[in-house]
């Protein structure tokens, strides 16, 4: 199973890396996978010589802020990650090979290699004067976890979308910012909701996916809270009650985890649990068995 990084691993990381970086200069940072790199001005050689002032997050994305004003973006996409150094490497990558994606080196030789697993490549590394100027972030809908996202917010954003499955909605990042395909996956497993309920849904049921939003992400978070950047995967497989776990037991009622597949994608959910017992019809478009 690809674990990819969403709200909670990625503010993890944007904590164990702000750790690491702040207050570090930057020797110098090389784009090994050429496709990676989306912007070109700023260049990349502008980062040299500039301290690291913070790392944020912006839905997934990585935000690494230096003292010239300028932001070093990263978008990890399904199957990026961010593997820290303690020294500097032996050679220079050459470009186009490995897993490698971009590395960062700072004046005393450690910093981080950007990694992608796999042969579709797709993680995004851009560098601007303003988070903003990166589409995917200007596009970004509301962070679950800012004080400002209320229940009432929560609850005007469902109405809005109306018949529209709810499992899309929650995965939508230009709705709601930082969920992906895992913890909409067990968001609705705590909620015990279908993942095709329709978005605008009743008072209760709002209240109901609210509090398992809230829940679900900030136990991860709690969970995640000190963990090494290179443990943060690990740590949020073995935590997934439905996502991921085809075929075995729900840990609540006993059920088998059953999966709906997509051309690119598939979930998880429990029958007995979200959807009144009646598995799902696994085909696009699925609609519940009668």
């Amino acid at each position: 199973m690809v674990v990819m990084p969403e709200l909670p691993e990625v503010q993890a990381l944007a904590d164990d890396l702000g750790g690491r970086l702040v207050g570090r200069v930057i020797e110098r940072v090389d784009v090994t996978f050429f496709p990676a790199l989306k912007t070109y001005d700023p260049p990349l050689t502008e980062l040299a010589g500039r301290t690291i002032t913070g790392v944020s997050r912006h839905g997934k994305f990585l935000d690494i802020a230096t003292d010239a004003g300028l932001h070093l973006v990263m978008h990890l996409a399904r199957a990026g990650w961010v593997r820290w150094r303690d020294a500097a490497p032996a050679v220079r990558t050459r470009p186009g090979s490995g897993p490698i994606a971009a590395r960062m080196v700072l004046d005393d030789g450690s910093g981080f290699d950007v990694t992608e697993a796999g042969t579709k490549k797709s993680v995004a590394i851009s560098v601007v004067h303003r988070p903003s100027d990166v589409p995917g972030i200007a596009r970004l809908g509301p962070d679950p976890l800012d004080p400002g996202f209320t229940e009432q917010v929560f609850a005007a954003i469902l109405a809005a979308q109306g018949r529209a499955q709810i499992k899309g909605v929650l995965r939508s990042q230009a709705v709601i910012a930082g969920i992906g395909n895992a913890y909409s996956d067990e968001i609705l497993h705590a909620a015990r909701m279908s993942p095709f309920k329709p978005a605008d849904m009743p008072p209760d049921d709002v209240h109901l996916l609210y509090e398992a939003m809230q829940s679900t992400l900030r136990a991860a978070l709690a969970r995640d809270e000190g963990v090494p950047a290179s443990q943060l995967k690990a740590e949020k497989k073995s935590n997934l009650q439905v996502h991921g776990r085809t075929g075995e037991a729900c840990p609540v009622c006993g059920d088998t985890v059953r999966q709906v597949t997509y051309a690119d994608s598939n979930f998880q959910y429990c029958p007995t649990c979200q959807t009144g017992g009646k598995p799902l019809a696994d085909r696009v478009l699925s609609r519940l068995l009668k």
